[in-house]
C-alpha cells in the first residue's frame, strides 16, 4: 500500500513537471521568435540605413581626364572628409521648431543683402546640401537623417506656383520659420534638388519611409512643367518667369547649365523632352562662345533670348541682380563646374571647345597662379575687380582643368590652392562651391542614372508612340532589343552584344532612314553604344 500510494504520488507529481517543461519551451520558443523577429527588424532597419555606394567611391570618369597627381587617392578622400566635417559644423543646422527637419544656413556673412536681414537659407543652399549629404554618406554614418531631415524641410517649403518645387527663401521672424521674397522657385536649388533624390534612391533605395524615386520623379515633371520653356525647350530663371513674359520668360542663366543633371532627369523619367532640353542648352553655349567670347569661353550671369534672331545674348545690366549681369561673375563663377561634369560623366564633347578655350585663357591670364584669379571678368576677358582669392571663382576652374593633361601642373596647384582655405574663415558661396568641386576632382562624384535595357526599352516605345521611329524599322529594333535581354538575362554578353550592334545596324540602314527622325537615330545609337561598352569593358 506504501508503495502504491508513492506510486501515485510520483504519477501524479510527472504531470505538473511536465507541464512547467512544456511551458518553458514555449515561453522559450515564444521569446527566440521574438527576439529573431525584433533581431530580424532592426537588421533590416539596418540595411535601410546602410549607404550602397559609401564615400569614397573612386570613379573612373570619360577616358583622357585627370586627376592631381601629386597627392595620393586616400590623401584626397582624407582631404575632402575633412572639408564636409568643416561643412557641416558649420553650415548643417536642425530646425528649432521642428526636430525632424534640416536646413543649410547661408547667412554667418551678411549673404542676405536684401530684407529681411534675417534670412537663414535659400533653396541654392538647400540642393547643394541635398546633394553633398547624399554623396557622402559612408563617411557620416548619420547621412540619411541629415538628408530625411533636409528633405522633410523642403517640402514644408513649397512654391505657391508649383507646389513640387521649392519655395526659393526663408526667413525666422516671430519665432517662426517663413517663406519670404516671394514664394515661389528658383531653377538651381530645384534641379539639385531632384538630383539629390536620385542619388538618395541608389544610396538607400526607395522603399523605406520617403520614396526618392518617386519623389525625384515628382520634381523633375515639376520642373519640365514649370522651368522649361515649352516650345523653345530652354531652361528658364524660375516656375514665376512665364513664357509669354517676353522679358523675363526669355531668359536663362549660363550657371543653371547642370546637363548630368538633365542626363540623368531623361534616364530616370523616361521623358524624350528631355534631350531637346539638352541640345538646346549646348547650342547656347556654343552660339554665346562663338559670337562673343570666343578668346575666354566665358560665360555672362544672364542671357536674353533676341526676339529678332533667336539667339540668345548677354544680358544687358541690372536685368535681375545686378550692373554685371551680362558679364562673368558671381552666378556664372559656377559655370566651369557645371558644365565639365557632364563630360566628366558622360562623355558628351560638345561643350569641350568652350571649356578648352576658358582653361587656356584663365591659364594664360593669371601665369598660370591660381592665387591670380579675379572676382569676376567682361566677356573679353577684361578683369572687372582687383579683388582675388575668392573660392567660388577659383575651386570650379579646379573641375573644369581635369579635361585635359595639359592642365596636369595647373590642377595640383589648383587643388593644394582651393583645399588650403580655412572653412570658418570663408563665406557659404564659396565653401559649398568648393565642397561639390573637390568632391568631384577627388574622383568621388556619381551618377545615379546609367544607361541599361530597361531604359533603351522605354526610349524605344517612347519614340514608336511619338512617331520618331515608325514603319518596318519598328520590328526590326524592338526584336533586336528583345533578343539583347534574352541573352544577356542568360549571361551570354557576347551574343547580347552582337544583338545590340544588330539594333545599331538597324538604325544605320540607308534604306530605312525615311522611318527614324534624325534626333531618335542619334539618341538610340549613343544609348547602344554605351550599353555595349559596359558590356565589353
Amino acid at each position: 500500500m506504501e508503495m502504491r500510494a508513492s506510486k501515485r504520488i510520483k504519477r501524479k507529481l510527472k504531470h505538473p513537471i511536465s507541464f512547467l517543461l512544456m511551458l518553458l519551451i514555449v515561453v522559450s520558443s515564444f521569446s527566440n521568435i521574438t527576439l529573431a523577429n525584433s533581431t530580424n527588424k532592426e537588421d533590416a532597419e539596418m540595411s535601410k540605413n546602410t549607404p550602397k555606394r559609401p564615400f569614397p567611391q573612386h570613379v573612373t570618369y570619360t577616358e583622357g581626364t585627370i586627376k592631381p597627381n601629386h597627392v595620393t587617392q586616400e590623401e584626397m578622400d582624407a582631404t575632402v572628409a575633412r572639408l564636409y566635417d568643416e561643412w557641416k559644423e558649420r553650415y548643417l543646422k536642425q530646425n528649432p521648431y521642428d526636430k525632424d527637419q534640416y536646413y543649410i544656413f547661408y547667412n554667418h556673412n551678411g549673404e542676405s543683402t536684401n530684407d529681411p536681414r534675417e534670412a537663414i537659407t535659400v533653396s541654392e543652399a538647400h540642393g547643394y546640401g541635398m546633394v553633398i549629404t547624399a554623396l557622402m554618406a559612408g563617411h557620416d554614418p548619420d547621412a540619411k537623417k541629415y538628408f530625411d531631415g533636409l528633405y522633410r524641410y523642403f517640402r514644408a517649403h513649397p512654391s505657391e506656383i508649383n507646389p513640387q518645387l521649392m519655395a526659393w527663401q526663408q526667413a525666422i521672424i516671430n519665432d517662426e520659420i517663413v517663406d519670404v521674397n516671394g514664394v515661389d522657385s528658383a531653377l538651381d536649388g530645384d534641379m539639385d534638388i531632384a538630383y539629390s533624390l536620385l542619388l538618395a534612391d541608389k544610396q538607400w533605395g526607395s522603399d523605406g519611409e520617403i520614396d526618392y524615386l518617386k519623389q525625384g520623379k515628382l520634381v523633375i515633371d515639376a520642373i519640365m512643367e514649370s522651368e522649361i520653356h515649352q516650345t523653345d525647350y530652354y531652361l528658364k530663371l524660375a516656375d514665376w518667369a512665364s513664357d509669354d513674359d517676353d522679358y523675363y520668360g526669355i531668359a536663362t542663366r549660363p550657371s543653371d547649365f547642370m546637363l548630368q543633371h538633365l542626363q540623368a532627369f531623361k534616364m530616370a523619367s523616361g521623358d524624350t523632352r528631355w534631350d531637346k532640353v539638352i541640345d538646346k542648352t549646348y547650342n547656347i553655349i556654343n552660339d554665346v562662345f562663338a559670337e562673343y567670347s570666343p578668346n575666354t569661353g566665358l560665360l555672362p550671369d544672364f542671357l536674353l533670348k533676341d526676339k529678332d534672331s533667336g539667339k540668345f545674348k548677354p544680358a544687358d545690366p541690372w536685368f535681375l541682380e545686378s550692373s554685371r549681369d551680362g558679364d562673368y561673375y558671381w552666378n556664372s563663377s559656377r559655370v566651369p563646374w557645371r558644365i565639365t561634369s557632364d563630360y566628366l560623366v558622360t562623355g558628351d564633347d560638345r561643350a569641350k571647345a568652350q571649356l578648352s578655350k576658358l582653361n587656356s585663357w584663365i591659364r594664360q591670364i593669371t601665369g598660370n597662379n591660381p592665387a591670380n584669379i579675379k572676382r569676376g571678368y567682361k566677356l573679353d576677358g577684361t578683369q572687372i575687380s582687383n579683388n582675388a582669392g575668392d573660392a567660388a571663382f577659383s575651386a570650379p576652374f579646379t573641375v573644369s582643368a581635369m579635361m585635359d593633361d595639359v592642365n596636369q601642373q595647373w590642377l595640383n596647384d589648383l587643388w593644394d590652392y582651393n583645399v588650403s582655405k580655412e572653412t570658418a574663415k570663408g563665406a557659404y558661396f564659396a565653401n559649398n562651391i568648393r565642397m561639390l568641386s573637390m568632391i568631384i576632382v577627388s574622383g568621388n562624384w556619381w551618377s545615379p542614372t546609367e544607361v541599361s535595357l530597361d531604359y533603351l526599352n522605354n526610349l524605344l516605345e517612347n519614340y514608336i508612340t511619338t512617331g520618331d521611329v515608325n514603319g518596318p524599322l519598328t520590328n526590326q529594333l524592338t526584336n533586336s532589343l528583345k533578343q539583347a535581354e534574352h541573352q544577356y538575362v542568360k549571361g551570354h554578353q557576347k551574343q547580347a552584344t552582337k544583338s545590340m550592334e544588330d539594333f545599331i545596324k538597324h538604325i544605320s540602314n540607308k534604306a530605312l532612314q525615311k522611318h527614324i527622325t534624325p534626333d531618335a537615330k542619334r539618341v538610340l545609337i549613343e544609348n547602344a553604344g554605351a550599353l555595349i561598352q559596359l558590356w565589353t569593358d
